[in-house]
């Protein structure tokens, strides 16, 4: 993969997150986890680069972004969705997620993992976290239409620097 700059970027990010989707991933080289997000986005806050996720506390990926400074977002294509439904439905706690879906990681040079199949990884740095708080809804259906039964606990919101871009060459 080369780097480039963010500003350099072409993809419509609203298209690549929630139609193509992304795999997060946090965590060290010895031991990380993956999951698929169709949630966030990417612009410019604090005259920083960033992209915000929102991942659910009891997903198994969360206590590795909690515990590290950094992750990677990585977009594989949408010829690839078999990854991203096995690594939407599956936990990384029951089964390995490498395995199950033949992604072929690798560290950048920072030490962070990204996989040989993205065409693209955002290399990001934690800059702010929050609990989504059902309080704060302005449109308040969307409390019951995301977090009513069967949905799942409130997300926690996630605003990361885009430190560096890789794409496939």
């Amino acid at each position: 993969m080369k780097e480039i700059n963010v500003s350099e970027l072409k993809d419509n990010m609203f298209d690549a997150i929630s139609k193509e989707w992304m795999l997060v991933t946090a965590g060290t080289q010895e031991k990380f986890n993956m999951m698929t997000a169709s949630w966030g986005g990417t612009g410019v806050l604090w005259a920083k680069p960033v992209a915000f996720i929102f991942i659910r506390p009891e997903r198994y990926t969360y206590q590795f972004i909690e515990e590290g400074e950094t992750l990677t977002l990585s977009f594989l294509g949408e010829e690839h969705k078999d990854i991203h439904k096995i690594c939407g439905s599956k936990s990384g706690r029951d089964i390995d997620k490498v395995a199950a879906t033949g992604l072929k990681p690798f560290a950048t040079p920072e030490g962070n993992i990204a996989y040989e199949q993205a065409r693209m990884v955002l290399e990001c740095r934690k800059l702010y976290a929050d609990m989504i708080k059902p309080e704060q809804f302005i449109d308040a259906s969307l409390v019951s239409r995301w977090y009513g039964e069967g949905h799942g606990g409130f997300h926690k919101m996630y605003v990361v620097e885009i430190e560096h871009v890789w794409v496939k060459e």
